[in-house]
């Protein structure tokens, strides 16, 4: 006795029946990050944070081994055929077609972030950061913007080196913070 089963004739697959590449794609970004996390982590050592009873590597490879743990269950529910639903906002036109010039700044402003925070410093970056980033997504007060993002990035500054005791670069203020 043989069982059918009820499949169309032909090479063709149903939408449900391929995978969600996008998914994929997710996924493999997750391992990659994760990776990077794993290895970048067991070159730590604890020069500055010696009272620091856990380590630096603790809290880099908690976070890298759950991404690849989460990338594999992605991946395997998204093989399973798992899809994400479409966002149902209240305020988002989901048949509007993506605005990348926006995006686009944004990564720019990101790139410019990462090339100049050991010449500037992180508190004239990290304002043009939050000021530049208001700016491109909307907010036309750049002056606000700028202040409000220096005021944020002297805090940070300063929470982090008096606070948790971890130096940010100072930049061209090496003296003067």
């Amino acid at each position: 006795m043989t069982a059918t089963l009820n499949r169309p004739e032909g090479p063709e697959e149903t939408e449900s029946e391929r995978p969600d590449w996008a998914q994929l794609v997710v996924c493999a970004v997750m391992v990659v990050v994760g990776v990077f996390l794993i290895v970048d982590a067991m070159s730590l050592t604890a020069e500055f944070a010696k009272v620091d009873p856990v380590g630096p590597k603790l809290f880099p490879l908690v976070i890298g081994i759950g991404l690849l743990v989460c990338s594999v269950l992605l991946a395997i529910a998204t093989w399973r055929g798992s899809r994400g639903t479409p966002d149902d906002g209240e305020d988002i036109d989901t048949s509007a077609p993506a605005d990348w010039k926006t995006v686009g700044l944004l990564v720019l402003l990101f790139i410019a972030t990462i090339a100049l925070v050991d010449v500037l410093g992180w508190v004239i970056v990290g304002a043009g950061l939050f000021g530049g980033a208001a700016t491109i997504l909307g907010n036309r007060h750049w002056v606000r913007n700028l202040a409000i993002g220096l005021a944020l990035s002297l805090i940070s500054f300063y929470a982090f080196y008096v606070g948790l005791g971890i130096p940010l670069s100072a930049g061209i203020l090496d003296g003067i913070l």
